[in-house]
């Protein structure tokens, strides 16, 4: 898909419209391992391989991908010192931070719901 260039129009913000860069955005962000990116560094400053502990599962190769997307999109500081070997350390930044709030704000929905959640599905697969 061509990357998309903001031009300021209602057009470009309608998540519903296949060619909105709004919905590109949306759905490079809202993805699992971005979203557990962002509550992982919550107010903190993490190392790569701090990071990778923190979040159980993920790969080199997809936690590598989903920090540069979001160094792109400028939801984190990627900040390298020159040390040998280099030393390389992600914190949030402003709109990484006020991203942050909705990110909790769906991690208690799901802490709320999750027996609810797991009841139905029990109901639904029996």
């Amino acid at each position: 898909m061509v990357t998309k260039q903001f031009r300021g129009s209602a057009d470009e913000a309608d998540l519903r419209r296949a060619d909105s860069l709004a919905r590109e955005i949306f759905s490079d962000v809202a993805n699992k391992w971005a979203l557990l990116i962002i509550e992982a560094l919550g107010d903190r400053t993490l190392r790569f391989s701090e990071l990778r502990n923190e979040i159980d599962g993920v790969s080199h190769k997809m936690l590598t991908q989903n920090l540069r997307m979001m160094e792109r999109y400028g939801l984190l500081e990627r900040k390298v010192h020159p040390t040998v070997p280099p030393r390389v350390e992600y914190t949030l930044t402003e709109p990484g931070r006020a991203l942050r709030e909705t990110v909790n704000g769906m991690c208690d929905w799901t802490h709320r719901y999750l027996g609810h959640i797991d009841a139905s599905r029990r109901r639904f697969d029996g």
